[in-house]
């Protein structure tokens, strides 16, 4: 049997990941600090035998006993109102994370995968953004403590690659969604979903004209199950090119939920990008992936999903508190 490691085991894509590759016959061993993980997304694989969990932080020594075949690198907070407020966990995970868990992989000899991200285009000045694109990033501003620990976590990948020979894959996943998406994170499917339930007006930063492409979670494991396997070291985008403005969305997420919510604008945040959409033309000929699943057909899973939610967790105003981790 296999054995792959899944760091960010319990958050949205994380839990995702370990699901398929259980489906697919692996022994999955998953790690998380639950910094902004729950373990309620994968609670339902603890009476597996084939799967494992290490409630550890990977900034520290990584040790996993045992073979290791793959690693999969999804630790990281992932949304704005996170990365906002723990900025120095984020760069911690980026780099010196993503440092240990390489040298676990070379003393393994296992295969890395790492998690980038749409974010190291920064706010493009080229669309679609292609994986040539090196982009438009400001180091020192509120979002580059994220973007820029993506950047650099590409960056000691390639050259663990080139100088210790460990095999590595980069994927820059871009704006996904589905079940297990927390509320209140700051991403605007469930921001936007979160205020139609509990009747609240929906809040759009900027003019609305601003773009997103929003890709399934389904579709974005496929991705990076497929990349995976490949042989191609890489960064590769994947993502859904069916772009649509935040104006048109928030009309959408009325239309679904049924509710007759107004729509009210605040000023947009500093570096937030006007646009975004992934080109993947390098997924579709070496991975002969593309997304399968409509936005139509995922909101209205992923709706269902914040549905059956309890009314607690619906009122809650904070999903996480951090005060535990800043020192």
């Amino acid at each position: 049997m296999k054995r792959i490691l899944i760091t960010g085991a319990a958050g949205f894509l994380g839990s995702h990941l370990c699901d398929r590759f259980i489906k697919e016959g692996y022994f999955v061993i998953g790690m998380d600090n639950l910094i902004t993980g729950d373990l309620k997304n994968i609670e339902h694989l603890f009476k597996l035998e084939n799967f494992e969990f290490y409630h550890h932080d990977i900034t520290k020594f990584v040790h996993v006993p045992g073979d290791l075949d793959y690693i999969l690198h999804f630790a990281s907070p992932a949304s704005p109102i996170d990365y906002l407020k723990i900025p120095i966990q984020t760069l911690k995970v980026g780099s010196l994370g993503t440092h240990n868990l390489l040298g676990l992989a070379r003393v393994k000899k296992a295969r890395i995968l790492i998690a980038s991200t749409s974010e190291v285009y920064g706010d493009p000045l080229v669309h679609p953004q292609t994986e040539e694109y090196y982009g438009n990033v400001n180091t020192i501003g509120p979002r580059g403590v994220y973007d820029e620990a993506k950047r650099f976590q590409e960056s000691i990948t390639m050259a663990y690659h080139t100088f210790h020979g460990v095999e590595t894959r980069i994927v820059r996943i871009f704006n996904t969604y589905g079940p297990r998406m927390r509320l209140n994170d700051g991403r605007v499917i469930p921001a936007f979903i979160g205020q139609a339930l509990r009747g609240e007006d929906l809040t759009i930063f900027g003019d609305g004209m601003q773009t997103r492409s929003f890709c399934y979670v389904d579709d974005q494991v496929e991705g990076i199950y497929r990349l995976l396997h490949s042989d191609y070291v890489y960064p590769v985008n994947i993502g859904n090119p069916d772009e649509i403005t935040i104006k048109d969305f928030a009309e959408e997420i009325i239309k679904l939920t049924g509710t007759n919510q107004k729509v009210v604008y605040h000023p947009l945040p500093v570096n937030d990008p006007l646009q975004r959409q992934p080109d993947t033309t390098k997924a579709k000929e070496l991975l002969g992936w593309e997304a399968k699943v409509s936005r139509a057909e995922g909101m209205k899973i992923t709706y269902d999903y914040f549905r059956s939610l309890s009314p607690e967790e619906l009122s809650k105003e904070e999903h996480k508190d951090f005060s535990s981790y800043i020192k």
